[in-house]
């Protein structure tokens, strides 16, 4: 289908304000599987205030957990990227001020080491052979050590989103809580409760800085109340984004909000006080009706390569549309929008449930993947695959020998071309395999390398049985079917870098709802013990193993692992695609972070 064909079935089909909000839009049902990659109107490239990218300024992060069997202290260290290739360290041990040099040689191989004799109450050092790098230090009560950080929330609440960014600027992460755990999703009934949600921020430490009641105008659902946490003005100190409301709300006989002023606005990291704030993406009658305009995300886009824009989105299911926005002095200045009623129908009905940004055409400049379409960085579509909502989409390294990187997404709607469960080209949204047959409602999706038999992140999904399938597919990187023992395929959520290898572990409940342990799939169980429902795994603090920070009532956990490292390597929160990952994990479904290179067996 000719470029000028689907101009005239977009001018054709487009969208009016008669159309009734419930009825069902044809093109809803109809999909194109032919690539677009259009020819727009060049648009000027943005340009943002940074000379240079805004990079969060990272300490050693050292960590201290009991060392395997119960005996010691296992401590763990950053290599930062400014860190050179032979870099080297040594670890002391401070008691009562009298301090003693633990390491006979210096660590080059990995980044951790065990005391293995300790003493109470000591302040443990790591320091660079040589200086000139980060140092770091951690305390340790030896009657007190557990193998979790524990953050005390104040309102009692349980987390259900989390956001972690440098809010001090002290080179630790520390944590935005969005309290209660509850949902109202867009189909649901309304909210009648009286429940708001609250955003609350902690150092790293514990401390308590600042809540935040989004109030009665935001429905405590994940679709009303996106937040993103960055340092967006590149003064060394994190600012949380979100979506908030006006005083002028209106709700419906449901209980659901149909009405009113909605806002983007920038919070003070410490303080809470609010910076600056810009209308919302307005409600549209072509996004259908209440249900599907009450799908809103946010996103961080490096749109020059160097500056932070905070993306404000509305829509899913039918039309999308992206405000890109770059803070500067207290205020925000709009870059562009994307309007996806302009190529329309090619992308209606193209989101995910989440978005990822990274530079997938090699041009320095990051793209936005909103699902089954990419957005290039000036606001204009890269591609389209005409799949229709997808309900995961991963841009990842998918094999070590392939250019580029790929998007291996997963389609909801019932797809007889083979293609409901894909990998494509991220530069092009061209195919390079689906999985050859009918898929009816694939509702999940995820890569990782599990499975050392086979080269490449191995790709699994699952379909949701309200398409009339419950079918599970297991695939290697290539697209050839894995036959599974008992025809079982891994969940899809959530996954973690624990031990000493490359491949990557999951989660199995230990004994019950809330405890967890840590396992190798079909293999040895690493971990027992955790607690909590998992917020998010993300290389936090310690070498570039993941942690795991989990929610209980009035809590939060990280969890570190104690199995020695075999091998060291950069941060992960320092590659730009796994930092987006964990940057987008604070709003819509979660999915594990995953780097812009190939880690794997």
């Amino acid at each position: 289908m000719s470029h000028a064909s689907f101009r005239l079935l977009a001018m054709a089909a487009a969208c009016t304000a008669a159309m009734a909000a419930m009825a069902q839009d044809p093109r809803e049902s109809y999909y194109y599987y032919e690539i677009l990659q259009p020819k727009h109107e060049p648009k000027p490239q943005v340009e943002g205030f940074a000379a240079e990218r805004v990079k969060e300024r990272l300490g050693r992060g050292l960590a201290a957990v009991p060392a395997e069997g119960g005996r010691g202290v296992y401590l763990s260290w950053r290599l930062l990227e400014s860190d050179g290739p032979g870099a080297a360290f040594h670890v002391w041990r401070e008691v009562g001020g009298k301090a003693k040099r633990l390491t006979r040689k210096p660590v080059t191989r990995t980044c951790d080491f065990t005391d293995a004799d300790p003493v109470a109450n000591a302040v443990y050092r790591v320091k660079p052979v040589g200086g000139g790098g980060a140092e770091g230090s951690v305390a340790v009560a030896l009657d007190s050590l557990k193998p979790y950080t524990s953050i005390r929330l104040k309102d009692g609440g349980h987390a259900g989103k989390l956001a972690m960014a440098d809010l001090d600027g002290d080179g630790t992460y520390d944590f935005i809580v969005r309290t209660p755990a509850s949902n109202v999703d867009p189909g649901m009934p309304g909210d009648r409760s009286g429940t708001t949600y609250k955003i609350s921020a902690y150092l790293s430490d514990g401390t308590w800085l600042w809540a935040h009641d989004l109030g009665p105008g935001i429905e405590p659902g994940v679709w009303y109340s996106p937040f993103v946490a960055y340092d967006f003005d590149g003064d060394g100190r994190a600012e949380v984004a979100l979506k908030t409301s006006g005083d002028d709300y209106v709700k419906n006989a449901q209980g659901r909000v149909c009405g009113g002023s909605e806002f983007l606005t920038v919070l003070d990291g410490m303080t809470g006080r609010e910076v600056c704030s810009v209308p919302w993406p307005e409600r549209n009658d072509c996004y259908g009706n209440l249900v599907r305009q009450n799908r809103n995300q946010m996103g961080v886009a490096f749109l020059d390569g160097k500056t932070p824009y905070i993306l404000a989105a509305r829509g899913t299911y039918k039309l999308m549309v992206v405000d890109a926005w770059m803070l500067r002095g207290g205020k925000l200045t709009r870059a562009w929008r994307w309007d996806g009623d302009e190529e329309n129908p090619v992308v209606r009905s193209m989101g995910a449930h989440s978005m990822v940004t990274g530079d997938v055409d090699a041009d320095g400049r990051d793209e936005v993947l909103l699902g089954s379409c990419m957005l290039d960085d000036d606001g204009t579509l890269l591609w389209s695959t005409g799949l229709g909502h997808s309900d995961k989409a991963y841009l990842c390294k998918l094999h070590p020998d392939s250019a580029g990187l790929q998007v291996f997404m997963v389609s909801e709607p019932k797809n007889d071309e083979g293609r409901g469960v894909s990998v494509v080209d991220a530069r092009t949204g061209r195919l390079i395999w689906g999985i050859g047959h009918t898929t009816y409602h694939v509702g999940n999706g995820m890569v990782a390398d599990f499975d050392p038999a086979h080269p490449g992140l191995e790709c699994f999904a699952s379909e949701d049985k309200k398409g009339g399938s419950t079918a599970k597919y297991l695939l290697t990187a290539d697209g050839g079917k894995i036959g599974a023992p008992g025809g079982k395929v891994p969940g899809c959520y959530p996954w973690v870098w624990w031990d000493a290898d490359l491949l990557r572990e999951t989660f199995a409940y230990d004994g019950g709802w809330g405890r967890l342990k840590v396992w190798k799939w079909q293999g040895d169980v690493l971990a027992e013990g955790i607690e909590g429902h998992v917020l998010a795994t993300a290389d936090l603090g310690g070498d570039w193993r993941e942690e795991i920070v989990t929610a209980l009532d009035g809590e939060l956990r990280v969890y570190r692992t104690n199995i020695p490292a075999a091998d060291r390597r950069t941060t992960l929160m320092q590659d730009p695609l796994y930092r987006s990952y964990v940057m987008h994990g604070s709003m819509g479904y979660p999915q594990s972070p995953v780097p812009s290179f190939y880690l794997g067996e």
